[in-house]
């Protein structure tokens, strides 16, 4: 196991859960699999950091005062010679790729004459990489980017596509597009690296195909992908050369992701069903599938090494994510003082909501906060959070309601909010709310709605949806005018939102005006703290600057806190600052406890 520097503190509980360091799961160099990259808070905020496991050394290779690479993951080439990270302006997403060399030296710009842009991912080659983009004047676009050359254009279109992965001998491209006017549901293309289609694979409206990685055999023209032909995420292998197919069948419930073994004769079966995951191998020759052991809670991450050896990241509600190897157990860890345990998770479904619940200690009922998950493809886990873990130290009951909308669920319950986003959403939240006051958990007259991004969205919805129904809001980087969010958030929102509203504001206005906090702003009856990022691409200010000002004009009491970031802050200070602004405020109007110190 490996040791990192880890600080130690003698502050509150909850404090100390936020401080302690974190490691995302790390990427490993193709050729040299002793050379990763990760993300870590070991700065006090997240950074990218560069692992030589050989030497048993870390470096920290990203230092910005608003933090680096939590919405685009760095990437290491294939030799693990250079590693690259993305750099734009305060978390506002728009940028360039930069590339350094591993140990440490000259930075590099990456296509530095074309303009900033988002990222559509890239796949790191040997002298080369492929780089994908997107613009609203532009659509995407992907470019080859050799040592010493102009970058190539080798894809355009105004849908939206990202780069996937680039096969081993690097003379394929895997892309993801939606060109057929579906960005929830794309299509798989693969290219030559002079942008020549070679194989295609689309499985009609409404079924999406997600490609993953080629095999790792050289010259093996494999690709993983996933599809929904059976309601649920399950691999097939597409042939690039022959363009067959061989469809893996999974007698599993819930949803699944896939890696290559070595050999390319098995598949990493990652399964994820209510919340917990487990992994398994399969045998593609014979089907076999064979479970391989850990326990239970959630599997964040999983991939197989070039020794055959199974990484994955591990967590559960009271226990802090941990990196850890099927062969070796934790395989890094940060040393010293180990964050306070969590309270664990009791579960509930509610009429098909699953739910996890997390109680105080005391009496019931309690002042009870629904922390509402974003995406809304994504979906709450049994996975240690220390926004959670807060919350509780405060004396409150935490709800974290996988409505429908949320992936691990299947296709018809993700797609169950298509046409009619966030009211759908709300009435299961209601249901779940309905319940848990029946149970004697949650006091009716103590209860806080609050989320972060399509969380923070249906906090302001829900608030003039359901205004008898809360006793406080606070709405964490939301969406206040949904057609204002709209016009202003980054290009490949747009298209998701498009798929998802039935087309854009203009097109289908009627479904804009039903699903938009703007619209029922005057019934809110309830204070409400927003907390706005001022360079989010994701939910605009400019879409809660019309929502305040409204609720200005009407009277209504609220509080708001802006700070000069994007999507959500990667400091752990701010971060610190922030749940405790949230803390107070729902202690002054519900006699709660206060941040503790």
């Amino acid at each position: 196991m490996t040791v990192i520097a880890s600080p130690t503190s003698t502050e509150a509980p909850w404090k100390q859960r936020y401080r302690a360091t974190r490691l995302g799961f790390p990427t490993w160099a193709r050729d040299d699999p002793d050379r990763l990259v990760y993300l870590s808070n070991q700065s006090g905020r997240f950074e990218v950091y560069a692992w030589d496991r050989r030497a048993g050394t870390h470096r920290q290779v990203t230092d910005r005062p608003e933090g680096t690479g939590y919405r685009v993951p760095s990437r290491i080439d294939p030799s693990g010679a250079r590693l690259w990270w993305f750099d734009d302006a305060k978390g506002n997403e728009l940028g360039h790729w930069v590339r350094e060399p591993f140990i440490g030296g000259t930075r590099e710009t990456i296509a530095a004459d074309l303009a900033p842009a988002y990222s559509a991912w890239l796949a790191p080659g040997t002298g080369f990489a492929v780089l994908g983009r997107s613009r609203g004047d532009e659509g995407t676009t992907m470019y080859v980017v050799r040592d010493g050359e102009a970058p190539k254009l080798i894809y355009r279109h105004a849908q939206a596509a990202n780069v996937a992965d680039l096969s081993g001998d690097e003379t394929r491209i895997a892309i993801a597009h939606s060109e057929h006017g579906d960005s929830r549901n794309r299509a798989v293309r693969v290219l030559d690296v002079d942008g020549r289609a070679v194989a295609d694979l689309w499985d009609g409206p409404n079924k999406g195909l997600q490609p993953l990685r080629w095999s790792p055999v050289r010259g093996d023209q494999r690709l993983l992908v996933l599809h929904d032909r059976r309601g649920r995420p399950q691999p097939l292998v597409l042939d690039a050369v022959t363009q067959k197919t061989d469809d893996i069948v999974l007698d599993l419930p819930g949803e699944t992701f896939a890696d290559w073994y070595p050999d390319g004769r098995a598949l990493l079966i990652a399964h994820d069903h209510r919340g917990r995951g487990e992994l398994y191998r399969l045998e593609l020759a014979t089907r076999t599938m064979i479970r391989l052991e850990t326990d239970p809670g959630t599997i964040a991450a999983a991939r197989v090494r070039p020794d055959g050896d199974v990484w994955y990241q591990w967590t559960n509600a009271a226990t802090p994510a941990e990196i850890r190897s099927l062969r070796d157990g934790v395989v890094v860890r940060p040393p010293g003082k180990r964050p306070p345990s969590g309270a664990r998770y009791e579960e509930a479904d509610v009429d098909g909501v699953h739910v996890f619940i997390a109680e105080p200690r005391g009496g019931r009922p309690h002042p009870t906060i629904f922390i509402v998950h974003g995406g809304p493809e994504a979906h709450d886990e049994d996975a240690y959070s220390a926004q959670v873990q807060a919350w509780i130290d405060h004396g409150f009951a935490v709800v974290l309601a996988n409505y429908r909308g949320s992936s691990g669920y299947g296709k018809v319950w993700r797609d169950a909010i298509v046409g009619r986003p966030g009211l759908t959403e709300l009435e299961d939240l209601a249901r779940v709310h309905d319940s848990l006051i029946r149970r004697g958990v949650s006091d009716p007259k103590r209860a806080v709605l609050s989320g972060g991004s399509w969380g923070g969205y249906l906090t302001l919805l829900g608030l003039g949806v359901q205004p008898e129904r809360w006793s406080l809001g606070i709405g964490i980087v939301p969406i206040g005018d949904y057609v204002a969010a709209f016009e202003d958030e980054m290009e490949p929102l747009k298209r998701y939102d498009a798929a998802l509203f039935g087309g854009g504001p203009g097109e289908v206005p009627d479904s804009y005006r039903r699903s938009n906090p703007l619209t029922y702003v005057d019934r809110v009856r309830v204070p409400m703290f927003l907390v706005v990022g001022q360079n989010d691409p994701r939910c605009p200010s400019r879409s809660v600057d019309i929502y305040a000002a409204r609720l200005r004009e009407l009277g209504k009491p609220f509080e708001e806190y802006r700070y000069d970031a994007g999507h959500g802050s990667l400091v752990i200070d701010e971060q610190i600052k922030q749940i405790a602004m949230e803390i107070a405020f729902a202690a002054k109007h519900l006699g709660t406890r206060a941040p503790i110190a």
